[in-house]
């Protein structure tokens, strides 16, 4: 826990005098200066007070922020493999506008494919919202996915069989920061999927701004993903295929406090008609350790971080919660993930009966019994993967 010290103490400067104050107009051609007193004391503030004086906050305790903690030298090789894929997914998204804008303005031999992959992308290409993506098994079984699980590490534990024949809307829980858990199990093969359900093919979904970054949107589409809109869910879904939604959205991504489980769930309803229109059983997923691999920074409601984030999520459609993690050198400062665990755990499917136009009554019935079902889920699996909560699992929005 940080030490936390008195700040500095303003010295009173007695070579001085203090400010005079006149007594009225006339005995100062100018405009007199009133003098600061501070709360405990009578005597005028003298001109070397310091600002927290003259704000009276002297008593005001600061907390030291803990000293840097490197990462040593001698760290296993496979170690350091593991370190280097994270790093490098994490500024996956600056490395692609990088090399696109580079070959855009500084190559000559470059700009005019560049100038056409970006007619391409911006005006044909619509994969991932018709198509589900350009899924591609050599990428989601590349050996970067395996050493990126391995690093938390990320596993996989299945509850129940799911039929091959069947298709399924994954919802999953908590989003956290960035959503580890579900980007390894359901957009790649580092955790089995594949394995553990086979047949069942399932598509992660994602905001569709991310498909708007060059490179980086094809990455995406070779892992699966696709856009998580109305259109792009029922197209998935009217293919056999399946789909997996992290429910909460970027609106939990402000409870995400390590040890808490604070969800955003009692007024998500449309992933819920999604699967009735289309007939798919609701299969609820939680990610247990999700909220533990970054330091959210306070953000209470009435705040001013808090109150900025919600502007930020009403204008732009997303959030962006201030956070820390630690880094390629350091234990705990930086932007990249901890090494903690995290189970994400696959629940029983629930049976939805096929209705084109349901009603209110229904949607809400079929949402009562999922959140149910992952209550469930949770309380079952809590005592093994989530023995230093901090609270239980509890429905916030």
């Amino acid at each position: 826990m940080s030490k936390l010290i008195d700040p500095i103490a303003s010295v009173e400067d007695d070579t001085k005098s203090p400010v005079s104050v006149p007594s009225s107009p006339k005995d100062s051609p100018r405009t007199p200066i009133v003098a600061l007193k501070h709360k405990h004391e009578d005597k005028p503030l003298s001109r070397s007070s310091s600002l927290l004086d003259m704000l009276h906050l002297k008593d005001v305790h600061i907390p030291t922020p803990p000293a840097v903690k490197f990462a040593p030298l001698n760290v296993p090789r496979h170690r350091r493999l593991q370190t280097a894929v994270v790093a490098t997914w994490a500024f996956m998204i600056p490395i692609c506008l990088t090399v696109f804008y580079g070959s855009l303005i500084f190559s000559k031999w470059l700009r005019p494919l560049a100038v056409a992959y970006a007619i391409w992308f911006v005006l044909f290409d619509r994969a991932w919202v018709h198509r589900g993506g350009r899924r591609q098994e050599w990428i989601r079984r590349s050996a970067f996915w395996k050493n990126f699980a391995a690093y938390y590490p990320i596993t996989t534990v299945k509850e129940a069989d799911l039929p091959a024949d069947g298709k399924y809307v994954f919802g999953y829980h908590p989003h956290g920061i960035i959503s580890m858990g579900a980007a390894c199990t359901f957009a790649t093969e580092s955790t089995g999927f594949s394995e553990l359900f086979p047949g069942v093919v399932c598509h992660l979904l994602t905001l569709d701004a991310n498909f708007w970054i060059p490179f980086y949107r094809d990455i995406l589409m070779g892992m699966g993903l696709s856009s998580v809109s109305k259109r792009s869910c029922r197209s998935i879904l009217k293919m056999g295929r399946s789909i997996c939604i992290v429910i909460g959205g970027a609106s939990e991504s402000l409870y995400a406090y390590p040890g808490t489980n604070d969800l955003t769930l009692k007024k998500r309803l449309g992933f819920i008609k999604i699967a009735i229109r289309e007939g798919a059983s609701l299969v609820p997923v939680y990610g247990f350790g999700e909220n533990d691999i970054y330091e959210l920074l306070p953000n209470e409601k009435g705040t001013m971080t808090y109150r900025f984030q919600k502007w930020f999520q009403s204008t732009f459609g997303f959030t962006v919660p201030l956070f820390h993690g630690r880094s390629v050198f350091t234990y705990n400062y930086g932007l990249m993930p901890y090494r903690r665990p995290v189970t994400v755990v696959v629940g029983s499917p629930i049976a939805v009966k096929q209705i084109d136009k349901p009603t209110d009554e229904e949607v809400q019935a079929v949402h009562k019994e999922y959140i149910e079902a992952l209550q469930a889920l949770w309380d079952k699996y809590k005592d093994k993967y989530a023995k230093d909560r901090k609270s239980e699992l509890k429905l916030v929005d």
